[in-house]
């Protein structure tokens, strides 16, 4: 598969997404990113803005084994991962599977779970596999786990620890529509526009190969690769704003997205501003703000303060050269 195939995959994918999904070309965009790139995807917004919709028809547009999880505060990590169950014909324990065993895994208001059932992702989302009963088993691949929550609700939520957030590559913020956009969003709910129109146009060998031709043909300078690790290591400096800054894995997927970007764009290299356009998306759930900042910039009572975390990246950039 060339570069220029991989740029068809993800036109494929975005035409047909868009048959059902209104204004939310860069969010297709980015989460096509992920998907080359290997990663995993947060979307956060408010109630009804298609966070859940935008997830199952991408799911569907790839044609992949698709597993959704509607998590509860009562659930368990065996209702994730599966659990052994007692066969009574044969007299003996046979595994069952649970819905992490799928290739495209929809984690829905992720938030919603007790921390002891969000700690059964870890490993699936970083290793690609299970161990239940001290049995480990691989997950088929591709596997991403798409994951939705919401902002502004608190009560019943349990906010994702550092170490969960870091497991995803993108925490993409679904705003709400402009107004030209509702009103076809209306129209096409009028019309009883569903999932069913969506259809399959990419299958899972493609992925592999696109996922593979990336690894092998985007090639990313000496220079570039020192800029991206400038931009994550400046997030850590500004001791005044800054708890927490990006980390070392935050470079690495800093780095696999670019790649992804860059062949979605039908290049061979990456680029500084391949890098710049993703940096907010990257490392947005990655930055912990220090208490006092929060509360002088903040312009709203919101738990999550984007426009504080976009003016510590703008800092980063700003005070690091990019290579010419």
């Amino acid at each position: 598969m060339t570069l220029i195939e991989a740029k068809n995959l993800y036109f494929k994918l975005e035409n047909e997404i868009s048959k059902i999904i209104v204004g939310k070309t860069e969010t297709i965009k980015l989460l096509s990113v992920g998907l080359l790139a290997d990663g995993h995807v947060l979307l956060e917004g408010v109630p009804g803005v298609a966070k859940t919709l935008i997830a199952k028809a991408f799911a569907k547009g790839l044609g992949l084994d698709f597993k959704r999880i509607q998590l509860t505060p009562d659930m368990l990590p065996a209702d994730i991962t599966g659990t052994f169950i007692f066969n009574a014909k044969d007299q003996e324990f046979v595994f069952r599977e649970g819905p992490i065993f799928g290739n495209v895994v929809l984690a829905d208001e992720i938030n919603r779970a007790i921390p002891k059932t969000q700690s059964a992702l870890l490993e699936a989302m970083q290793e690609k596999q299970v161990t239940v009963e001290g049995v480990t088993r691989l997950l088929p691949a591709p596997f991403i786990v798409i994951a939705t929550q919401n902002p502004v609700e608190m009560q019943g939520t349990y906010p994702l620890p550092e170490a969960q957030l870091d497991r995803f590559m993108l925490r993409l913020i679904v705003e709400v529509p402009e107004k030209s956009d509702e009103i076809e969003i209306v129209n096409r709910a009028s019309a009883a526009t569903d999932l069913s129109t969506v259809q399959p146009v990419v299958s899972a060998k493609e992925v592999r190969s696109a996922r593979d031709q990336i690894r092998e043909s985007v090639t990313i300078s000496h220079e570039v690769m020192d800029y991206v690790v400038s931009l994550v290591g400046a997030t850590r400096l500004d001791e005044e704003k800054v708890l927490l800054g990006g980390s070392p894995r935050a470079s690495v997927h800093l780095l696999a997205a670019s790649r992804a970007l860059a062949a979605i764009n039908g290049k061979s290299y990456v680029t500084p501003d391949d890098v710049k356009s993703l940096i907010f998306h990257v490392l947005n759930h990655r930055i912990i703000l220090s208490p006092e900042y929060v509360l002088r910039s903040a312009k709203s009572l919101r738990p999550y303060n984007y426009d504080a975390v976009s003016n510590v990246l703008s800092t980063a950039i700003s005070a690091t050269e990019p290579p010419r």
